[in-house]
């Protein structure tokens, strides 16, 4: 049997049963529709995360006090006088800016208003460092920072919260934990979602945090502080300046060879690929558990072909009395069951870019999108069209396999 009559024996079989074949493929439908669903969400997640780390600055590494892989027998602190030994392009030359911060919740309270939020320390050089401007008003200066000046930068969503009806609430005063502060500018808008809000913040100038907010100290009396941004010189630059901190923060605390580190150096890279190997695992999982709603589906094929198979008996018989060859059966079978299955990849890939679509406008507010890949799509195919193959096989047998004497006499 060529194989255009085939194909039309095939669709022939199919349309005669519409409602039939159309339950048949549901299966198939669902479970294409969820399979790319779930893997552009996935990879949604991977590019989420990828956005929201690369928006904090460019050729930046992190400092944390403490240790993530070795118990301490000590305090572990950073200090400003750490920062002070990290500026030296002596000791540090591939460095380009340290930038300090110090972080805690404070109650903010405007007449009639008062809410929780983070307030950080910082120096005027943060702004550089996470390429972050104002919209109105200027930055913390270096002024301000001198003569521990009570002044305040709002975020974005801070100033519409305490200010809704002041496009420019430059001049305005805010109270922080008490103290009087007055507002000198507004917070360029970040990309922002449950990851992180960076547009609830208030900040204001490090020392001002020290003497007047948080007063962190360590045992010794030194100012305390909870992180330092460092910026490197270029991008090449990078490992060399992550090994220059290491090696200046080692002599000041102190840390004999063979110890560990009291403190622990973190790159973007390194957080990125963390998470994307987290976020690869998830895609994979969701894909899988999408799978077996395919499974499902060509459970369903080879429960419809065995049920056509039945039915078409006398028709089998007839065809193999006037010279059907069995492999011309076979092949009807096998056809009409990779077209089921076909057919319902197809539709499932329009329902799975309908709700990968779907998931992006109800996100949109977090600046989310599902990412629909080429891979994904062509996965979910070729998934399908094995299902179809795989669970038409024993039901074209089955028909192929008859005795057309005994199916002439089936009734």
């Amino acid at each position: 049997m060529k194989g255009l009559e085939a194909v039309r024996l095939a669709l022939r079989a199919l349309t005669t049963n519409k409602l039939r074949s159309a339950l048949t493929m549901l299966g198939i439908v669902i479970g294409v529709g969820a399979v790319i669903t779930l893997m552009s969400v996935g990879e949604g997640v991977q590019a989420y995360i990828t956005g929201q780390f690369e928006s904090i600055g460019t050729n930046l590494f992190f400092v944390i006090p403490g240790s993530f892989d070795e118990e301490l027998d000590r305090p572990a602190y950073l200090t400003l006088k750490d920062v002070e030994a990290l500026r030296d392009p002596a000791e540090a030359p591939d460095v380009l800016y340290v930038s300090p911060l110090i972080q805690g919740n404070a109650a903010i309270t405007t007449p009639g208003k008062e809410k929780q939020i983070e307030v950080s320390g910082v120096t005027p050089v943060y702004s550089l460092v996470r390429d972050w401007g104002t919209t109105v008003g200027a930055f913390i200066s270096e002024a301000d920072e001198a003569s521990r000046g009570r002044v305040a930068v709002l975020g974005l969503d801070t100033a519409n919260y305490f200010f809704p009806n002041t496009p420019n609430p430059v001049g305005e005063v805010i109270r922080i934990n008490g103290a009087p502060f007055r507002v000198i500018g507004v917070l360029e808008e970040k990309s922002s979602g449950d990851f992180q809000n960076e547009n609830e913040t208030v900040l204001i100038p490090l020392s001002t945090t020290l003497s007047r907010i948080f007063p962190r100290r360590t045992n010794r009396g030194e100012p305390r502080v909870n992180f330092i941004y460092v910026q490197a010189k270029s991008d090449d630059r990078m490992e060399a300046a992550m090994a220059e901190v290491s090696q200046v923060l080692r002599q000041r605390h102190r840390i004999l060879p063979g110890q560990p580190d009291d403190f622990t150096i973190v790159s973007q890279d390194d957080l990125i690929g963390t998470f994307q190997q987290i976020t690869s695992v998830l895609t994979v999982f969701l894909g899988a558990i999408a799978g077996i709603s395919l499974l499902v589906g060509g459970i369903g094929i080879m429960n419809i072909m065995l049920v056509s198979v039945t039915e078409r008996t006398r028709e089998i018989g007839l065809r193999k009395a006037v010279g059907a060859r069995r492999r011309d059966v076979l092949m009807q079978f096998l056809i009409e069951a990779m077209m089921l299955s076909m057919f319902g990849g197809g539709l499932g890939i329009l329902l799975g870019g309908s709700g990968a679509t779907a998931v992006s406008y109800f996100l949109r507010d977090q600046g989310f999108s599902a990412v629909i890949t080429p891979s994904a799509v062509a996965l979910a195919t070729l998934f399908s069209a094995a299902v179809g193959l795989f669970f038409g096989i024993y039901p074209a047998q089955r028909a192929a396999g008859l005795n057309p004497i005994d199916a002439l006499r089936y009734e």
